[in-house]
C-alpha cells in the first residue's frame, strides 16, 4: 500500500486498480506512446472516467484526486489516461520497469529525497563554473532561424548561435516569437498543455514535536485544502517544518480565500494530523506556482484527451536549428527533475550530432 491510508475499505480496489494500471502502462513505449497499441482508446477517455468503471467503493474513488493533486497539480477528470499511463511507465529507467508504487510512495519511490540546501543550488553551482556566460533579467522574446544559424533576442541583447535550445515549459515556449512560425503541430501542443494547478504550503516550528508521538510528518487525508504533508525538517531537529500540497480544484477553491482564511485552513489541517502544538507555528509561508511568471504552473504539464495521439510527436522534434528540452521532453522521469537532466542530456546529443 506504500504511503496509502491502511483503510480496509479501500484495500480490494487500490490493490487490483495499482496492479492493473501497472500493467497497461507496461504496454506503453516511453519515448512514444502515442504508438501503444491501445493509444486511440485509452487517449479518449480520463482517468477518473476508467477508475469509475473499474472500482466499487465511493471511498476509494474519493482517494484518487487525493493522489492526482500533489503528483499532477490536476483532477482525475484533467488527465489523458493515456498520459497516466506514460506517467507511470516513466517512472523506472532503461532496466527498471516503472510502476505507479515508485512514483506515488515516499520510501523508495520519486517523494524519497530532497537536496540539503535546496535543490537551487545545483543551479547557483553552474552559474559560478559559467560565470559572466550566465545572463539574468533577460527573458528571451523572440528567436528568428536564418541561414547558418539563430538570432535569440531579449529585450536586453541579442544572442547569435548555430543552433538554440529551449529548455522551458511548453506553455512558456509558446510565448516567444518565432520567425519563422513554428510548424502547426508544434503550435497546436503548446497550447494544449497548461501547467499543473499546485501550491505549495509551509508551517515552521521551534521543534518537530510531532516526532515525539513517534509521527513522521506524513500525512494523506480525504480533507483538504492540504490533502498530502511532508517533514521537511533539518535533520539536527533545530526546527520543525512540516510542508503541503494544495493541488487540482482545492488549490483554485484555495487561490480564491483571503490570505487570513487560507493560513487557517492550512493550519487546521496540521492540527489534525499532529495535534494542537500544530495550530502556532513560528511562520507560515505559501508558494503559488500559477502565480510565478516563469512557471505558471507546477508540476509538469497535463495533457488532457486527445492531446498525446494528435501531437505527441511535435513534442521533441527539432524545428529545424530550434531543440526542445525541459521534463515534459524526458521519456523517463517526466516532470521531475531526474526527467530535466535526462533532457538536457538528449538535446546536447541532438546539437552536438549535428554541429
Amino acid at each position: 500500500m506504500g504511503t496509502a491510508p491502511p483503510d480496509p475499505l479501500i484495500l480490494p480496489d487500490l490493490t487490483q486498480v495499482v496492479l492493473r494500471l501497472d500493467q497497461m502502462s507496461t504496454e506503453v513505449p516511453v519515448d512514444a506512446p502515442w504508438e501503444a497499441s491501445q493509444a486511440t482508446d485509452w487517449d479518449q477517455q480520463t482517468l477518473e472516467t476508467w477508475i469509475r468503471a473499474n472500482s466499487a467503493t465511493p471511498q476509494f474513488r474519493d482517494l484518487v484526486p487525493v493522489a492526482t493533486r500533489p503528483i499532477f497539480g490536476a483532477e482525475p477528470r484533467e488527465l489523458s489516461l493515456l498520459f497516466v499511463l506514460f506517467y507511470i511507465a516513466a517512472s523506472g529507467d532503461e532496466q527498471n520497469p516503472g510502476t505507479f508504487e515508485r512514483n506515488f510512495n515516499t520510501r523508495n519511490g520519486a517523494q524519497m529525497w530532497r537536496f540539503v540546501g535546496g535543490s537551487q543550488l545545483l543551479a547557483l553551482k553552474i552559474a559560478r563554473k559559467l560565470g559572466q556566460r550566465v545572463v539574468l533579467s533577460s527573458p528571451v522574446e523572440r528567436i528568428v532561424q536564418h541561414t547558418g544559424g539563430v538570432t535569440v533576442y531579449s529585450g536586453a541583447l541579442a544572442v547569435q548561435a548555430k543552433r538554440a535550445i529551449v529548455a522551458i515549459p511548453p506553455t512558456l515556449a509558446g510565448r516567444i516569437e518565432y520567425d519563422p512560425k513554428l510548424p502547426a503541430a508544434r503550435d497546436q501542443l503548446t497550447q494544449r498543455l497548461p501547467q499543473g494547478t499546485l501550491i505549495k504550503v509551509t508551517a515552521v516550528y521551534e521543534r518537530p514535536f510531532w516526532r515525539d508521538a513517534g509521527l513522521n510528518g506524513t500525512a494523506v487525508s480525504y480533507a483538504g485544502p492540504a490533502n498530502v504533508t511532508f517533514d521537511d525538517s533539518p535533520r539536527d531537529g533545530s526546527k520543525g517544518v512540516i510542508f503541503g500540497f494544495v493541488g487540482g480544484d482545492e488549490a483554485r477553491r484555495f487561490s480564491g480565500m483571503s490570505a487570513a482564511d487560507r493560513k487557517a485552513a492550512v493550519l487546521a489541517n496540521f492540527t489534525t494530523y499532529f495535534g494542537s502544538k500544530a495550530a502556532h507555528p513560528r511562520s507560515y509561508f505559501e508558494t503559488n506556482w500559477t502565480r510565478e511568471e516563469w512557471t505558471r504552473g507546477c508540476p509538469v504539464a497535463i495533457p488532457g484527451p486527445g492531446t498525446l495521439l494528435a501531437y505527441g510527436p511535435a513534442l521533441r522534434k527539432p524545428v529545424q536549428r530550434i531543440h526542445w528540452a525541459g521534463t515534459e521532453t524526458s521519456t523517463y522521469w517526466n516532470g521531475y527533475m531526474d526527467g530535466a537532466v535526462r533532457s538536457a542530456k538528449r538535446a546536447a546529443r541532438e546539437v552536438l550530432d549535428r554541429l
